[in-house]
């Protein structure tokens, strides 16, 4: 093979050694070999060279030198091959043919001739040492690439400015006539409760943290407790409130956080068994709001493995309204938590139905709030394009107050914006011209006949609906935009073969899906994007219409659509299907205006009890296919 000039290849894995303890003294890392070699004696089904492709990885100096030195072929089989070309990618790869790229054309379903294919070879070649030259640099996963997604690409978006509504007097609180009982309490009537001096958040930190130990077992929805954090917040909400220091309506409200935000001193575990012992040295930006805002962080709460599904490392995370069904996902535990009162609210996060679903499976209301409303520092990336983070709550206005804290721009993560979130306005109701998507909620789907008699309570408030029909485009082929970057995301766990720990391995999970992008082409993901422009104009069309529509929560292909598009979406129950578990309708609204979804959404919660329905396991108030309170 072609070496470097002034380099010879290594010629044996035992020179190699040397060459990796001499650069380890000039200062690349004095420790390296020493662990490497420590690495081999703890684990010796690994091997030196195991360690040894595993160290270089993460150093970045080392590896260059390496890469520049190109190793003989004879030296890599003395050595674990499958390391070498997991871990550093560059092992000399077959000569590339015309054949391979004839098979590679079937892939992107194009054909070129005998003569184009001869031209294409040296650029490919050149294409693949590009890749593996790459390879050699870091990619932290929150680190952003250098385009992103911007919902006002067409023209800038202003949500409508309300005038503040007049919020008449609260009669007094009724006690709660059990423990249980106060668990489901909202976070407005939480509050007002500690206001009054009826309970310390100590008290509630300490209920919520004995029920979350409680019910845990039967849930599967808590990763790791951070009870020395919770009681000392509450503690220090408790001082606040008697020295007079009142820091907004979630002043010593206990919540969980999904497990993909980052919490310093404890695991941020993403749900996979690669990550479960990670710990990221700092709060994300969501967890710095809400500790600002006095709330008490007590639990960091299940998610599918890297955010799909309910199945995790510590197994499947269930529904409290049937413990032997799934809480969907990703936002798992915060669904299944917060619905079983465990929590006083939690946060979700969303990339394609990950707040949506779980709260139509668990009854609970989830807002996903606009593409860039709230700062993704500190969390998880999936895809830059498409994720977003929101509350799940026991109501809209919980959804509000909560939204209210943790919206607004951070410096930190480049897609957020600085617009105003009115709360509480004086919405015209009556005025609203609200859509809905007639075709699909006259399918056949479980649910079907409670989400028809919310629209039917719609109308009953004054309400008049307007059919509409969604833009007509291929909405289900840009689903590959999600995958390709989360493939990206978590290259390095394909590349190395660490998927492998993930639990599900199956079809429909993410090591056969990260496999799957590596062979979607750069162009097919670009012109994807470009249909997605086509899609931000045809709603902009579509709400010069409409305000808002309400559509069947997971129904067609509107949850997809507005994932792309960023618009927000909330989440409210509609009753218990046939099967027991409950339903919900969305409320879709334009861009960056929540204000308008949250408060008809509050007014229909006005109008129904469907979300103060409690799931009896966890209620002690008695059986029943789901007591109110």
């Amino acid at each position: 093979m072609t070496v470097s000039a002034g380099h010879a290849p290594y010629p044996d894995g035992a020179n190699l050694r040397k060459w990796f303890r001499a650069r380890s003294a000039r200062g690349y890392g004095v420790s390296d070999v020493d662990s490497a070699e420590d690495w081999e004696i703890q684990n010796p089904r690994i091997s030196f060279w195991g360690a040894f492709f595993t160290i270089l990885r993460h150093n970045h100096s080392l590896r260059l030198e390496f890469i520049r030195r190109r190793v003989s072929r004879s030296t890599v089989r003395s050595m674990n091959k499958h390391f070498f070309e997991a871990e550093i990618g560059l092992y000399p790869m077959k000569d590339l043919t015309p054949e391979h790229i004839q098979h590679a054309e079937q892939l992107i379903d194009l054909t070129f001739t005998d003569a184009e294919r001869a031209l294409m070879l040296e650029g490919l070649e050149s294409l693949r040492q590009h890749y593996q030259s790459l390879r050699t640099v870091a990619l932290p996963n929150d680190l952003f690439p250098a385009i992103r997604f911007d919902p006002e690409i067409l023209g800038g978006k202003e949500p409508p400015i309300y005038p503040p509504a007049v919020e008449p007097a609260e009669p007094p609180l009724a006690p709660p006539t059990t423990s249980d009982d106060l668990a489901f309490w909202s976070v407005s009537d939480l509050g007002r409760w500690l206001r009054q001096g009826e309970i310390t958040s100590v008290e509630l930190t300490t209920m919520y943290l004995e029920r979350l130990k409680q019910y845990d077992p039967q849930l599967h929805c808590v990763v790791t407790l951070t009870e020395e954090r919770a009681l000392e917040k509450a503690q220090q909400a408790d001082k606040a409130l008697q020295a007079g220091e009142d820091y907004g309506p979630l002043h010593g409200i206990p919540w969980g956080a999904k497990d993909l935000l980052a919490v310093r001193g404890y695991p941020t575990t993403w749900g996979a068994t690669p990550y479960k012992d990670q710990i990221i040295d700092e709060d994300a930006a969501v967890v710095e709001r809400l500790d600002a805002a006095g709330a008490v962080l007590v639990a960091k709460l299940s998610m599918g493995a890297l955010a799909w599904g309910d199945v995790w490392f510590g197994g499947t995370t269930r529904t409290p309204w049937n413990l032997n069904e799934g809480a969907s996902g990703s936002s798992a535990g915060s669904g299944a938590a917060t619905a079983a009162g465990l929590v006083g609210f939690s946060i979700g996060t969303e990339t394609w139905g990950s707040i949506v679903s779980p709260a139509t499976r668990n009854g609970v209301t989830g807002l996903r709030p606009t593409f860039g409303r709230v700062s993704r520092h500190g969390a998880m990336a999936l895809s830059w394009t498409m994720d977003k983070i929101g509350p799940m709550c026991r109501s809209a206005r919980d959804c509000a107050l909560v939204f209210a804290t943790i919206h607004g721009a951070d410096d930190r993560d480049p897609t957020t914006v600085d617009k105003p979130f009115p709360w509480p306005p004086d919405v015209p109701l009556h005025q609203l011209r609200v859509g809905y998507l007639a075709a699909d909620f006259e399918k056949d789907y479980r649910g079907n006949e409670q989400d028809r008699m919310a629209l039917q309570v719609f109308r009953e408030m004054g309400i008049a609906l307007v059919p509409i029909e969604l833009p007509d485009y291929p909405i289900e082929a840009l689903q590959f935009i999600l995958f390709v970057e989360a493939a990206a995301a978590f290259d390095e766990l394909t590349r190395s073969n660490r998927d492998d720990l993930l639990v599900r391995q199956v079809k429909d999970a993410w090591p056969n899906f990260f496999r799957l992008s590596r062979l979607v082409p750069a162009v097919e993901y670009i012109q994807a994007n470009r249909v997605r422009t086509l899609l931000l104009a045809a709603m902009d069309d579509l709400f010069s219409q409409v305000d808002l529509y309400i559509a069947p929560s997971l129904e067609g292909n509107n949850l997809l659509l507005t994932n792309l598009t960023g618009h927000p979406s909330l989440t409210l129950p509609t009753g218990l299907a046939e099967d027991g578990l409950p339903t919900t309708v969305s409320l879709i609204g334009r861009l960056y205006d929540e204000a308008t979804i949250l408060a008809l959404g509050q007014a229909f919660q006005e109008h129904t009890e469907f979300h103060r329905l409690r799931p009896p396991v966890f209620y002690s108030a008695g059986p029943g296919e789901g007591t109110t309170g």
